[in-house]
């Protein structure tokens, strides 16, 4: 299959938007497929270039997004059209599409092009957040975008819902798969844990962009617990305030790759706190490193965390609830083996060869009713 990814950030981006995209890039190679990616161009002080990427990359001009540059926003462009028609698509992939998206969805709708859209970000719940309105115009271009492709797929149960809800059809579940190969527990690191902890502290992380919609503030009563070290993976516009506003926690900016695995199964506890998660990798990773999660018990972790098994779910925006969900598990050093055991056997099929098979078993069935509708 020729396949365009039409998507809203790639790497060097470091998002979960941009990690499925590179991820589906790297599996369609695999199996013998020809993918090409178009993104929105990064600065170009940017570490990293689209010659290690898998596939040709068409980066489209783009603007930082006023008040979080590290988003960057595709300027509108007639390279979206023809990309697609240059590569001769079979199908269309729209990776959380929005803007950039919008363009692929009109693109590959001029052109007869079969489009699957995948559903990854609340834009509903940003526009909340970052507005205090404009979830109605948000939802209206979301119903626009997927209800004109041929199929839209969701990371979870809670994000079929909410697009049901909204009027959005034909959807399909579709998670997200680890590497579990590099996320595993061996890579614990006593060394790092003294340099973190030099007092013997229980470590406490979160791993995420540091911005509003997290609620990484949370934390704070999460810094109060008597022997307990919060340590805050991650970059982002809210960075300057949660420095003030999480006393005692190490802030070790962002980190990628084998670095990050090695702190990540170094974590004795590992504790989430967006409300707005439609999947959320990160609890995969901690799980696959083997360490206990403690997280909102909405959207995506409801599929991901079985509370009392692998973990703890708290209510979303609760600081007591997730200060009292920490105190139990750093209380409880049996516990905490047991919910990370648990938790690695439970991501441990989970691998993205598997769910790269799966999508391709999506884009297959769509190509399928699109040669059934034309005879």
């Amino acid at each position: 299959m020729r396949v365009v990814i039409v998507t809203e950030s790639f790497p060097p981006d470091v998002n979960g938007v941009a990690h499925t995209a590179l991820q589906t890039a790297r599996h369609l190679v695999r199996r013998g497929h020809h993918p090409l990616v178009v993104a929105p161009a990064v600065p170009a002080s940017a570490p990293g270039t689209d010659a290690d990427a898998p596939c040709p990359v068409i980066r489209i001009p783009s603007l930082p997004l006023p008040g979080y540059p590290q988003v960057r926003v595709a300027l509108p462009s007639r390279r979206v059209a023809t990309a697609i028609a240059a590569h001769h698509a079979d199908l269309v992939h729209l990776a959380s599409p929005f803007v950039l998206g919008m363009r692929g969805m009109t693109a590959a709708a001029r052109l007869g092009v079969p489009a699957v859209a995948v559903y990854q970000t609340d834009l509903a719940g940003y526009a909340r957040t970052y507005m205090g309105a404009g979830e109605s115009a948000a939802w209206r271009r979301l119903r626009a975008v997927h209800g004109a492709a041929d199929r839209t797929l969701a990371p979870s149960t809670a994000a079929v819902r909410d697009l049901e809800a909204h009027g959005i059809r034909r959807i399909r579940l579709w998670g997200r798969g680890v590497d579990t190969a590099r996320f595993r527990p061996e890579l614990r690191d006593e060394a790092l844990r003294r340099e973190l902890a030099p007092n013997g502290e229980l470590l406490v992380g979160y791993v995420g962009r540091l911005a509003p919609e997290k609620r990484v503030d949370l934390l704070s009563g999460v810094c109060g617990l008597p022997g307990v070290k919060v340590v805050v993976v991650g970059d982002g516009p809210s960075e300057p305030t949660l420095r003030a506003g999480l006393p005692g926690a190490v802030f070790l900016g962002r980190r990628t790759g084998d670095d990050l695995a090695r702190i990540f199964a170094s974590f004795d506890v590992f504790a989430h706190t967006g409300p707005y998660e439609t999947f959320c990798q990160t609890v995969q990773e901690a799980m696959a490193s083997g360490v206990p999660v403690v997280a909102p018990a909405v959207g995506g972790p409801l599929d991901l965390v079985d509370d009392g098994t692998t973990g703890v779910l708290v209510p979303p925006n609760d600081i007591a609830a997730l200060r009292r969900a920490v105190a139990a598990l750093a209380a409880e050093p049996g516990l905490r083996t047991r919910y990370g055991a648990a938790g690695r056997t439970a991501v441990g099929r989970r691998t993205w060869e598997a769910i790269g098979d799966e999508l391709i078993g999506h884009y297959l069935e769509v190509l399928r009713e699109r040669t059934a509708v034309a005879a």
